[in-house]
């Protein structure tokens, strides 16, 4: 038995704390090539343990945990595609990349059919293996990422509204306190930050869960079936009242009534429904009665009801009625740190209506996402989540499958000096990393894609220009790199 177990080393992260390198295992028959490998990693951080013989390779799986392994795939009494399936089977989470001669390419693309991250063809060079080993960890790093932020999901929520911002846990903690009473609630907050939501977690967290919900949306019915709409109309009482009609208000007896943007209720019904408000009654069009009713009210707005009393197009009695208990649900801008956390919950959502089972976003998509405004807030993101996983592969978003974003951002015109100068400084920033990603594929393309020879070309340290391309996500050409021999 042959095996070889380079010192552990570690690495730094930001804060300067120690942080282990990943681990992995080399098998193959050939020692020199075992030995190839440890010279082309070890310099990269990399834990590297080498094995001779598949069952010593096996011994060790079973005794220490591996992020990677890589396998030859024609070796005596086991092949690599044995033991690709074997990790698979037993160690799932590890990543598998298959070393391959010319003549059996064709073996190895089935090796990735059946779960290998890919391939690398003898003869490589130390850069061509450093290239494809780093991106087989990136991608396990996201599928943790991805596993860790969906648990999360499950601990930062109240009724499929999510965040762990402090931001939301305040609105969170609002809700759970006015829940239980019938106090009336006023929720304010831009369009598409999910105002309805709020309402509803209050509903179904009160005692009055088990009772109707009922939405009426101020926005879209028009002030001549508006009335009718709320408080229902007895037979014969204008033209084209047929038959006697229960109102939205009676429907919620018991249970909740939502008024969804209350700023568009004309001033005309206003002081009706104010009355409803004070006394718990209404009466129904034409009807010489009034009826009592048990109703607690919500109402929400992105408009500013305070500003609109004094322009008086609001009544002020009535914002004083609704204000009892005030909730501002936060725009998405000011809850950055909570997009991972929806835009995972959105690709789980969408994933099985498009049938995706392997569903992911790319640490440089999240990015993206992450520095987009979002002048639509939470729904908006919603859509474009669901945009990206109909244009991508398998759902997998990367940062192509996100280029609409600045197209449509192109035709905005800013209101502000502030927004102007933000605007400015982004397509300053979209500028330079456009001409930066040029100058590195150009560079690449001059010296056949071998990145130590174009970062000398161009005057910059290996690690800097590395950087640059990870940064950018710029396919390396694996297949041009040869001349290295194993």
């Amino acid at each position: 038995m042959k095996m070889d177990t380079m010192k552990k080393q570690t690495d730094r992260d930001a804060g300067g704390n120690s942080i282990s390198a990943a681990k992995i295992l080399v098998i193959d028959d050939e020692e020199i090539l075992l030995k190839s490998c440890r010279r082309a990693l070890e310099p990269s951080g990399y834990d590297v343990v080498t094995a001779q013989y598949p069952e010593d390779g096996f011994n060790l799986l079973e005794n220490e945990r591996f992020d990677l392994v890589l396998s030859d795939l024609r070796m005596p009494l086991v092949d690599g595609m044995e033991i690709l399936r074997k990790v698979k089977e037993s160690w799932p989470d590890t990543e598998v990349i298959i070393i391959t001669g010319h003549g059996t390419v064709n073996t190895a693309v089935s090796a990735i059919k059946l779960g290998a991250y890919d391939y690398v063809e003898k003869p490589f060079t130390p850069d061509t293996l450093n290239i494809i080993v780093e991106k087989a960890l990136e991608r396990k790093k996201l599928y943790l990422e991805n596993a860790r932020l969906k648990k999360e999901i499950r601990g930062h929520y109240i009724k499929n509204i999510i965040g762990k911002s402090q931001a939301m846990e305040n609105v969170f903690k609002l809700i759970a306190s006015v829940a239980p009473a019938s106090s009336t609630v006023l929720i304010t907050g831009e369009s598409g930050t999910g105002k309805e939501l709020a309402a509803r977690a209050i509903h179904y967290n009160s005692p009055r869960s088990d009772n109707p919900f009922v939405v009426v949306d101020c926005g879209t019915i028009s002030e001549n079936l508006m009335e009718s709409e709320l408080f229902g109309h007895v037979k014969g009482s204008f033209t084209g009242a047929t038959e006697t009609r229960k109102g939205l208000i009676e429907a919620a007896d018991t249970g909740t009534l939502f008024l969804d943007e209350i700023g568009n209720l004309p001033l005309s019904l206003q002081s009706k429904l104010l009355r409803v408000l004070q006394e718990r009654e209404y009466r129904p069009i034409g009807s010489k009665k009034s009826f009592k009713v048990d109703i607690r009210f919500i109402a929400a707005t992105n408009r500013d009801l305070k500003k609109m009393t004094t322009e008086e197009t609001f009544r002020e009695d009535l914002y004083y009625r609704l204000n009892i208990f005030p909730i501002r649900i936060p725009p998405l801008r000011e809850r950055k740190e909570d997009i991972p956390l929806l835009s995972f919950h959105f690709l789980n959502k969408f994933a099985p209506e498009l049938d995706m089972e392997e569903c992911s976003i790319s640490a440089e998509a999240m990015n993206i996402l992450i520095n987009h405004d979002w002048p639509g807030n939470v729904r908006e993101l919603e859509n474009n989540i669901h945009r990206a996983m109909l244009l991508s592969e398998r759902g997998s978003i990367t940062p192509s499958r996100l280029a609409f974003l600045d197209n449509e951002n192109t035709g905005h015109v800013p209101e502000t000096i502030e927004e102007l100068k933000k605007i400015k400084k982004k397509l300053r920033s979209r500028s330079v990393e456009k001409v930066e990603k040029a100058f590195i594929t150009k560079a690449l393309e001059r010296n056949n894609w071998n990145i130590t020879r174009a970062a000398n070309d161009v005057g910059m340290q290996r690690t800097n220009f590395h950087a640059l391309i990870k940064k950018y996500n710029i396919p390396v050409r694996t297949e041009s790199n040869r001349g290295g021999g194993r």
